[in-house]
């Protein structure tokens, strides 16, 4: 038995210019994959076998990580089902010259453990809190999980929702590609990680093609997967353009996965991504968008509420941060 301490994961990555998306900084995408990495590295070592991200929380970028700094994730195990793993993962960005480190971002996930044939399997292992702060952690995590399990009562009617619902907005975008062996980790499933970098790749593309200037990812709201994503398959991505503001904008993508054998098409998940025009770009902001087609409208109170949610959000984020320890 295992205290939350004893399973904290540690990557650490040199960010090569081959890693930067906007100027200067890396590439959001490429840090989500390296989130769902070390993520997984903390749960497969707990659960002893492979594991496959189910749902990942909020991941908002608070600050930013540049070319030539060192970013560290650490990742740790915050609570136990009989399947299931939450885990935390926090960033930080380190300057080699000084030493000086910030916060970037702190996210959670979930994890499934699965066997050989990707059906899930028992977790043996068991969290034991080793004070009351590590209890605290484990209350929360158990909190989020039944919260999550909430959400996801209608996975399988949210995995036949295969409709494209970007059709009717100007701004959208659609690509397809296959699933290659390289894409999986464990068996023939696709790894979390790789389909978090195609689907911040392509928001980025359909962000940079209206705003014409350099962009940041801001955030991504947190998603659960409804179906899986195998080796061979073709996942096709429709994004849309929701909502722009002075410096932000908002692009929400869904991904199918297609059995091109079968024809046979799943829902995998949604994901909303926010962008943010870079404080040295030329210009004083965004061109603005006004809702004019009955999609766009359709869609207009639900991403304001969406808008304002992630500006709390961020407000709590930094608050709570403010007065944590590092772990």
């Amino acid at each position: 038995m295992s205290t939350v301490g004893e399973t904290v994961a540690e990557m650490v990555q040199y960010v090569f210019p081959e890693y930067a998306g906007a100027p200067g900084q890396i590439y959001g995408g490429r840090m989500m994959e390296w989130i769902a990495t070390a993520g997984t590295l903390a749960a497969s070592r707990v659960a002893r076998g492979p594991v496959a991200l189910g749902a990942m929380d909020d991941i908002d970028f608070l600050h930013p990580v540049r070319v030539g700094e060192i970013a560290i994730l650490r990742a740790r195990v915050e609570w136990i089902g009989r399947t299931s793993l939450e885990v935390g993962v926090r960033v930080y960005s380190e300057r080699p010259a000084t030493g000086e480190r910030h916060l970037t971002l702190s996210s959670h996930l979930a994890f499934v453990a699965i066997d050989e044939a990707g059906r899930p399997r028992p977790v043996g292992a068991r969290i034991e809190p080793a004070d009351d702060r590590e209890r605290a952690v484990t209350e929360t995590a158990r909190a989020r999980r039944e919260a999550r399990r909430a959400r996801l009562a209608s996975r399988a009617e949210r995995a036949r929702e295969v409709r494209d619902e970007t059709a009717g907005s100007r701004w959208r975008f659609e690509a397809s590609r296959f699933v290659f062996p390289e894409d999986a980790l464990h068996g023939n499933l696709m790894f979390a990680g790789k389909l978090l970098l195609i689907v911040d790749e392509a928001a980025g593309i359909l962000a940079v093609r209206y705003a014409r200037a350099p962009l940041a990812t801001a955030s991504m709201d947190a998603l659960e997967f409804y179906a899986p994503i195998r080796v061979g398959d073709i996942v096709t991505l429709h994004g849309a353009l929701n909502r722009v503001g002075t410096r932000s904008m908002e692009i929400g993508l869904k991904v199918l996965a297609e059995a091109p054998l079968t024809g046979e098409v799943c829902h995998t998940c949604t994901a909303y991504l926010t962008f943010v025009k870079l404080r040295s770009a030329a210009g004083d902001g965004l061109p603005p968008l006004t809702p004019a087609t009955p999609v766009e409208q359709r869609h207009g109170e639900a991403v304001e509420k969406r808008h304002a949610a992630r500006l709390e959000r961020v407000r709590r984020l930094r608050e709570s941060l403010a007065t944590e320890t590092a772990w």
